[in-house]
């Protein structure tokens, strides 16, 4: 996982979004099939997000404080079901769905940060803190199940891309 973890972290640095959006939306894929591998896969991947980054995804606004969901694991899920699979952002055709209707990413510029902007069904996430808070959760549930013998052995059995030498 670390290597995969790196690449995103390497694509972020060098500024291509798309090659760290797609990775960074497969990884609770991964994850999530280790933690839950009796769950069809977009049980796995919501089940994943609900428990490793939902927190990043939820505040308290308005003067009352209510709290606001900005994604859930579904809209998540959609979100990558969409992009992976047609190279969209728009999800109302994706059955899992739960509020939104479409994502805009935004590079960061200037040292703006637009991230977790909702307007109507339409959330404006900033591409780089996406990507790192997927890495974060990922990292968390590293951390979790670095005491698991049977999920350490799943994670030592990934695909390997070697050097000749």
């Amino acid at each position: 996982m670390e290597y995969l973890i790196k690449s995103v972290e390497l694509s972020i640095h060098n500024k291509n979004w798309y090659s760290a959006l797609t990775l960074a939306l497969t990884l609770p894929d991964i994850a999530g099939k280790i933690e839950y591998p009796n769950l069809s896969s977009g049980k796995r991947y919501i089940q994943w997000f609900e428990n490793y980054m939902m927190d990043s995804y939820k505040s308290n606004i308005g003067p009352k404080r209510t709290e606001h969901i900005f994604l859930t694991g579904n809209d998540c899920y959609a979100l990558r079901c969409a992009y992976l699979h047609e190279g969209k952002s728009d999800i109302v055709e994706q059955r899992v769905r739960d509020v939104l209707e479409d994502f805009e990413f935004l590079i960061p510029s200037n040292g703006w940060k637009i991230h977790n902007n909702q307007k109507n069904n339409k959330l404006q996430l900033q591409v780089d803190i996406f990507c790192q808070d997927i890495l974060n959760g990922i990292n968390k549930w590293l951390k979790d199940s670095s005491s698991d013998p049977e999920k350490k052995n799943k994670l030592n059995g990934f695909l390997k891309i070697y050097e000749l030498k």
